[in-house]
């Protein structure tokens, strides 16, 4: 797997002190090497203008803590050939969580985001913080066993849960599919079985990260969108994934669709984009045309098997999501949008009706080269984006200046 890029959305309050920060510090060269591009001492002296005393004590605390390890020798163009040095991304591991309304995936991966164990299962997100957090801890002690690691070997745990969440603390902030989460504290109840940090975001905005990281390093601006028992975004806005004030940016799915639909939403208002448009919603759309689709799983198999009510039914859902996407890239002007959830497996038609009425809908100059494309890590852009979560901030200059001190 190649190396990701890493967003590092910490600010310096959270990362530490700036005196933590100094430019010819360990973790300062450690972000050269991330890249996982092997280099020589000369290289790197080369890159930074320090002095070659510096580089090569900066290269020994960082193998000293194994985070870069010796990478073979360059070719010589006369004498010992000089050895070279990379990126080590088995020095440490991290915990990946993704809770969505019914299901969790949970993986330990590398800190390259490369997936070591994994495991998927429903996991109703309506029993509660406590059932399904236990649920998870058991789960990730496994995992944890299955990829010959232990608690200690983690570089941090990411968690991604299907509602807002104050990012500073981790906590739910009254999540309309979560009852019994509201400001429950998710790192401290975890904490029992890991000791080390415990980041906790919106699930959207952690597929923005793992899908921005994974397939669009070099994208800017971009939106990720998920529409499955609810709909939600995550905003990457010049390179940075965007919390807003209270962490709630990106929650699509209650903004107002413009055509004044009253459908009743959870959230207690009338005519949200995922009353209308979400998995359970279309799925209740064809039950009220007679068709015995219980939950949004038959409402797929309907789909892949032709039924063209169920086509149109899907189509005009992925109208209505365009409609409300048309005014963010009025707003935001993100050159990807990036569909992803198990609506979106729907196939080509849902994704048809997005891109119709945003075309449509939006101006020419911000659509001019607008990409509105499915998810190229589905199922796992949660699991690699709550990964990235964590070695952002844990591999941060700071943090790693923290763990070669």
């Amino acid at each position: 797997m190649a190396y990701v890029t890493v967003i590092d959305e910490q600010n310096s309050a959270a990362s530490g002190s700036a005196g933590n920060s100094l430019p010819n510090s360990a973790g300062a060269l450690f972000q050269l090497l991330r890249d996982g591009t092997p280099r020589t001492r000369s290289d790197l002296t080369a890159m930074t203008g320090f002095a070659r005393s510096t580089i090569s004590a900066r290269v020994e605390e960082l193998l000293d803590s194994s985070l870069i390890r010796p990478a073979g020798e360059n070719s010589s163009t006369g004498g010992r050939p000089p050895s070279t040095f990379s990126f080590n991304p088995d020095a440490r591991a991290v915990l990946a969580v993704d809770l969505g309304g019914t299901h969790a995936r949970i993986a330990v991966t590398d800190l390259a985001a490369r997936v070591l164990a994994e495991k998927e299962q429903e996991l109703d997100i309506t029993r509660g913080p406590v059932a399904v957090l236990d649920a998870v801890g058991a789960i990730a002690m496994e995992l944890l066993q299955e990829a010959g690691r232990g608690p200690e070997d983690l570089l941090g745990v990411g968690v991604g849960v299907p509602g807002p969440v104050e990012f500073a603390t981790g906590r739910p902030m009254s999540p309309p599919i979560m009852p019994g989460w509201d400001h429950f504290d998710i790192p401290g109840h975890l904490r029992q079985w890991f000791p080390g940090p415990i980041m906790v975001d919106n699930d959207v905005n952690a597929m923005a990260l793992g899908e921005h990281a994974v397939t669009y390093p070099g994208v800017a601006n971009m939106m990720f969108v998920k529409v499955a028992t609810g709909i939600g975004s995550g905003i990457i806005s010049d390179g940075r994934l965007q919390h807003g004030a209270q962490g709630a940016a990106g929650d699509l799915g209650h903004i107002a669709t413009p055509d004044g639909d009253t459908t009743q939403c959870t959230c207690g208002n009338s005519g949200c984009l995922e009353a209308v448009a979400s998995g359970p919603a279309i799925a209740a759309q064809l039950r009220e045309r007679g068709f015995d689709v219980p939950h949004h799983g038959a409402m797929l198999e309907l789909v892949r098997s032709g039924d063209l009510e169920a086509l149109r039914t899907v189509r005009q859902a992925g109208r209505q999501v365009g409609l409300v996407l048309a005014g963010c890239v009025n707003l935001l002007n993100p050159s990807v949008i990036v569909i992803g959830g198990v609506v979106s497996t729907a196939g080509e038609h849902f994704l048809a009706g997005i891109r119709e009425a945003v075309y449509s809908r939006s101006l020419p100059l911000a659509t001019q080269h607008l990409r509105i494309v499915a998810t190229q890590t589905k199922a796992r852009a949660g699991v690699l984006g709550a990964s990235t979560l964590v070695t952002g901030h844990g591999l941060s200059i700071e943090n790693v200046n923290r763990l070669v001190g």
